[in-house]
């Protein structure tokens, strides 16, 4: 085990990636910036955390600075990553921190995971990274790296002790932060899904699966069903001046927090228009449908557009379209404003 930690080492050292939230070699790791990372990463790539994990900590550069934001302000800066309940617990978590622990993370793994949004995956990560723990790490990447250097062939999630056990071994040295990481560049940039680098791989001499030739077939995976696809109508509601009508999504459940344009149920079929309209007005459909993907869905969403007289009566928060930048939008309720802009600006509409 000494002799592959070793390896893939000397291998890191010189090939780590370099991300906004990972310290330099040398350099000790700030929790704070872990956890936030580990956090934006759950369901994220890379690619498209690393803009709103420097915009995070330009805003709110310390736990004690996210733990004094105001919850909208998070989800609003949030919006676009998906998966908001991440927001609301990072919120949470950043506050009992902050009044709780005097703005310091526990290093204990079992104390991590009483925390909001910190489950045993993120509080293994934070205890290697940001304290040097050697805690077991197990990643999409390092699953796949560990299936291969040791030919696990059992199906995941099953084979998951068996990989959890084979990880704690490799993270018995000096550097068990910097060895999680070193798995996770492995996987992410040569021990890859297809095509794997095997001539490029400090582990080449050492992997089974590549002896076998049998690398690419690793690991054994679950066959992925059919995601249900659900319909729904979303209302594109002004007034007089132009502005448009807003709620807020209950608190629990999906988008929870978030603003949104009023609209029926996603459901398989599609509901009542009428009992769910939020004005008696004239509706018109616009032409085409705003389709989204979630995790374990895919909706189709037809957009209507009205305008009322008279306001009184209608609940929920007026705003012009110009200023929804300003508000907790989730990237499918953007897509429904520029599904809008782009059929009323079409020629001859």
């Amino acid at each position: 085990m000494q002799q592959l930690s070793d390896l893939l080492l000397d291998w890191y050292d010189g090939a780590r990636r370099v991300f906004p939230w990972r310290a330099m070699q040398g350099e000790t790791p700030d929790p704070y910036r872990v956890w936030l990372s580990e956090v934006m990463l759950q369901q994220t790539g890379t690619a498209t955390v690393i803009s709103y994990f420097n915009k995070f900590t330009t805003r709110w550069p310390t736990v004690q600075a996210l733990a004094k934001a105001q919850l909208d302000e998070v989800l609003t800066a949030w919006a676009g990553l998906g998966y908001y309940a991440r927001a609301r617990n990072l919120h949470r978590c950043a506050q009992i921190i902050s009044s709780e622990m005097n703005g310091n993370f526990p290093a204990d793994l079992a104390l991590l995971q009483t925390l909001p949004g910190i489950g045993p995956y993120t509080a293994a990560a934070i205890a290697a990274i940001a304290f040097n723990a050697q805690s077991p790490v197990l990643d999409g990447n390092i699953e796949r790296v560990l299936s291969r250097l040791y030919a696990v062939t059992a199906p995941l999630p099953g084979g998951k002790p068996e990989l959890r056990e084979l990880s704690l071994g490799l993270l018995a040295c000096a550097r068990p932060g910097d060895m999680a990481q070193a798995m996770m560049d492995l996987g992410a940039t040569v021990c890859t899904p297809r095509a794997p680098g095997c001539t490029r791989c400090p582990w080449r001499k050492a992997c089974a699966a590549h002896a076998q030739g049998i690398a690419e077939s690793l690991p054994v995976k679950p066959r992925r069903r059919p995601i249900p696809a659900h319909v729904g109508a979303v209302f594109w509601l002004t007034r007089k001046d132009g502005a448009v009508l807003l709620r807020r999504r209950p608190e629990q459940g999906l988008l929870g927090g978030m603003m949104e344009f009023p609209g029926t149920p996603w459901q398989d079929e599609m509901a009542d228009l009428a009992a769910h309209a939020p004005a008696d007005c004239d509706w018109r459909a616009l032409p085409g449908t705003v389709r989204h993907v979630f995790t374990h869905f895919k909706l189709a969403l037809t957009v209507y557009m009205g305008t009322c007289g008279h306001t009184s009566s209608v609940d929920g928060i007026w705003t012009p379209p110009g200023r929804l930048d300003e508000f907790a939008i989730p990237s499918l309720m953007q897509k429904v404003a520029e599904h809008v802009y782009r059929s009323t600006k079409e020629p001859g509409r």
